[in-house]
C-alpha cells in the first residue's frame, strides 16, 4: 500500500514540476531546454546537497562522499539505460 502510494506521489509530484517549468519558461520567454537543464537539474538534486550538508556539518564526510558517487552513477545508469531503451544503437567496433 506505501509503496503504491509513494508512487503515486511520484507522479503527481513529476507532472507538477513539469508543469512548473513549463510555466517559468513561458512566462520568463526563455526556451524550456534551459529551464530544465537549470531549474528542473536543481530541483532534482536539491534532496543530495541537504544529505551532503548535514553529513558534513555532523562530521560524517563519508556520507556525504557516498551520496554524491550513488547519485551520480544512479542517474547515469538510469538515463543511459531509458535512453537505450528509447532509442537503440548499434555500436560497429
Amino acid at each position: 500500500m506505501l509503496l503504491l502510494l509513494g508512487l503515486l506521489l511520484l507522479l503527481g509530484g513529476g507532472a507538477a514540476m513539469v508543469r512548473g517549468a513549463s510555466g517559468i519558461a513561458e512566462a520568463s520567454g526563455v526556451p524550456p531546454l534551459v529551464v530544465g537543464l537549470t531549474v528542473v537539474a536543481f530541483g532534482t538534486s536539491a534532496p543530495e546537497l541537504v544529505v551532503n550538508v548535514l553529513g558534513a556539518l555532523e562530521g560524517q564526510t563519508e556520507l556525504a562522499f557516498g551520496n554524491i558517487t550513488g547519485s551520480n552513477l544512479a542517474n547515469l545508469g538510469l538515463v543511459l539505460g531509458s535512453a537505450a531503451i528509447i532509442t537503440p544503437m548499434t555500436l560497429k567496433g
